[in-house]
Formats: C-alpha cells, structure tokens, sequence
C-alpha cells in the first residue's frame, strides 16, 4: 500500500522547484493531486507528467495572494475530489535581500502577500473541510530564513517567521481535532526562485556572510521525501513544529 492512497493533496507553487517534486512524489504515492501555481502551460506539463505515469492530477490557476483565487482552488478541489486531505503550502517569493531602510511598500505587500496572506487564506478554507472529515494535514514551506536572521531581506525574513507562527497555532489548536500542521524550514536548495532576483548589494552582502559555512545545496526531491514525511502517518506525532531541512547548515 502506498502512503497516501486515496488522499487528496493540494500544492501550491507546484509547478516548478521544490512544488513541483512534491507534487510528483505524492502522486507517485497515490494522491490526487491539485497542480496550483501562475502559469497554465507550466502547470500542464506537470500535470501530464503525473498522469503519463498513471497518477491522478489536475491543475488550478492560482495566484495564492489573492483571497478569490484561493477560495476557487479550494472550491475545485472538493468538486472534483470531495476532500482536502493535505496542503502544502509552498508557493513563496524572494525579496532580493532588501534591508528594512530600502523595503517599499510595493515590495513589503508583495512577499507578505504570497508567503503569509496565501496559506493563512488556504488554511482558513481548508481547515473547516479537514474538521468535518475528521482529519487533516497541513504542511507549510517555511525556510531557515524563518528561523534566522541573516538568510534573507527584511520582508523575507518576517515574512517566513510569521509562517512558522502560524503552523505552530494552527498546530496546536486542531491537535485535538485530527488535524496536524507542521513546517519544513529548507536551507539552500538548488531551484528557480532566484532566476529573476537582482540582489540589493549591501543587503546581500550581509546575508551571504556566513553561507561559507553551508555543508552543501539540497535538491528538490529531498525537501520532496520530507514533505512525504509530513504528510503521511508516518508523522502521526510530529505536529505543530518546524523540521529543519539543511544538511546541517544551522548547526553551526
């Protein structure tokens, strides 16, 4: 029996780096999964991708900063599939290493958008569905920036210790209600985040200091097998925490 057979999964930001693993690892383990990110035709490929292998995906357009995008992923998820089994809420962006005196508010309201505003609208929606079934798991894409200081610019930042605060809530309060949320917090891994990035120097500079100290890049598909961790009963006790995913990095 696969981990997770007839669980239907919802991933955000899945059609490309560690997303798009996901996605294709959990349907390889029997989801159903729902393909959400930006672009149609990047979204088709993974989608075809899966079912040329005899997985079970579809995909929804979904700019996760907006509240009626999301309600519509959510919406087309139960149609198809009845439940929401898991979420991954993976879907983030980079702030090219700002530092707060040189943070606009078109950027601010960019990366809070995305990487707070979308899984607190995903897990508002999906949670009530995950309380009358009984069950429910929750996966948040934090980053060692979430745990830190000096990973990232200062929405980044933020941005990903507010996720870290509200997996730890959302944890907590639905423990008791077969819902379990839980973050992967990844170091370095070798995706396309960064291929439009134009990193403020002094910024960068900063945060950069101590990536000497980095054991090596992860890949995608590690973050992937972590999320399968997580998402199955594997993890039947790990919730409300954050698993840190950095080949040792922060150790030091």
């Amino acid at each position: 029996m696969k981990k997770l057979d007839n669980k239907t999964a919802i991933i955000t930001g899945a059609a490309s780096g560690m997303g798009k693993a996901i996605a294709q690892l959990f349907a390889a383990e029997g989801a159903n999964v729902i393909v959400a990110d930006l672009k149609q035709n990047e979204i088709d490929e993974v989608v075809n991708a899966i079912t040329a292998k005899g997985g079970k995906a579809i995909g929804v357009v979904c700019n996760v900063a907006n509240e009626n995008e999301i309600t519509n992923l959510m919406d087309a998820t139960v149609k198809k599939f009845t439940t929401i089994d898991v979420l991954v809420n993976n879907a983030g962006v980079m702030d090219d290493f700002v530092p707060v005196d040189q943070v606009s508010n078109d950027l601010w309201n960019r990366v809070m958008g995305v990487n707070v505003n979308g899984p607190f609208y995903a897990c508002r929606l999906a949670v009530p569905v995950m309380l009358k079934q009984g069950s429910g798991v929750i996966i948040n894409i934090a980053s060692v920036g979430g745990l830190f200081g000096s990973r990232a610019g200062l929405a980044y930042s933020t941005s990903k210790h507010a996720l870290v605060g509200l997996t730890k809530n959302i944890g907590f309060m639905y423990a008791q209600k077969g819902i379990r949320c839980n973050a992967i917090a990844p170091g370095g891994v070798n995706t396309n985040i960064g291929k439009d990035m134009k990193p403020n120097q002094f910024g960068y500079e900063r945060c950069v200091s101590g990536a000497g100290s980095m054991p090596r890049m992860g890949e995608a598909d590690e973050i992937a097998k972590t999320a399968l961790f997580l998402a199955s009963n594997d993890s039947s006790f790990v919730n409300g925490t954050v698993v840190t995913a950095d080949g040792g990095w922060t150790a030091y």
